[in-house]
């Protein structure tokens, strides 16, 4: 039966939707961690330590899993140059309607956008020096204080700079799934698609041994990132 006889077509991979609802989690973790970490009794900022952790981990899996995952999690997939976007755009202001099975162009730039942002985020935070300097990242000791204050503060400015991206994003996904009926934010909890004619492909490629390649890639990613931070000279706790 072909992908256009069904009446669903499968676009996400269950890691990838995973990975969504994840980072969703965890960045609304890190700020709750962080603005109610008094009255938490949590002092030392542990939890928001391990939370930054957590989304250095997702982040570094999501990277991983853009060259070994399936087809429409895949960079090469979805990532387009400026021309292929630019003419997308005009398309789509023109009213000529472009249906793209997994990002299309202008969602491309928001998701790349949203990835760099809390990757930084949580880059910065390891460098970061808290609550009256009592509470420092594990890689703060390789910068100076004043290096360090500069970072913190850049680290407060970054989450309102991921508040401003996720509002964006939302925002966008409600408004192109009623101009454009196409239902985004249902596919990434479901996985499907109507079927229809898409211009990058009918039904994306999902590999049997996706839950194999998901956990191999995830554990590459805690080896990365905690590896990483302890071949730094970094103190994980």
């Amino acid at each position: 039966m072909s992908a256009i006889a069904k009446t669903e077509v499968r676009v996400w991979d269950w890691p990838t939707r995973a990975f969504h609802w994840l980072l969703v989690t965890a960045i609304v973790s890190a700020w709750a961690s962080f603005e109610f970490a008094h009255k938490l009794g949590d002092n030392l900022l542990v939890w928001h330590r391990w939370n930054g952790y957590f989304v250095l981990v997702l982040i570094v899996f999501r990277l991983i899993w853009g060259f070994a995952g399936s087809s429409t999690a895949r960079f090469s997939h979805f990532v387009h140059g400026p021309v292929f976007v630019l003419g997308y755009a005009r398309d789509f202001i023109s009213g000529r309607k472009r249906a793209f099975l997994g990002h299309n162009p202008l969602g491309t730039m928001m998701v790349l956008a949203l990835l760099v942002a809390v990757f930084a985020q949580g880059l910065l935070g390891l460098f970061t020096l808290e609550h009256n300097e009592l509470v420092a990242g594990p890689l703060k000791r390789l910068i100076e204080d004043d290096t360090a204050n500069q970072v913190t503060k850049w680290h407060i400015r970054g989450f309102k700079i991921i508040q401003i991206l996720v509002l964006a994003h939302v925002t966008a996904n409600i408004l192109y799934g009623v101009l454009a009926k196409d239902p985004l934010i249902r596919a990434m909890a479901k996985g499907t698609k109507p079927a229809k004619v898409y211009e990058d492909e009918m039904e994306a490629v999902i590999p049997a041994n996706v839950t194999l390649r998901a956990v191999i890639a995830f554990a590459a990613a805690l080896v990365i990132v905690f590896g990483g931070i302890v071949l730094a000279g970094g103190r994980l706790f």
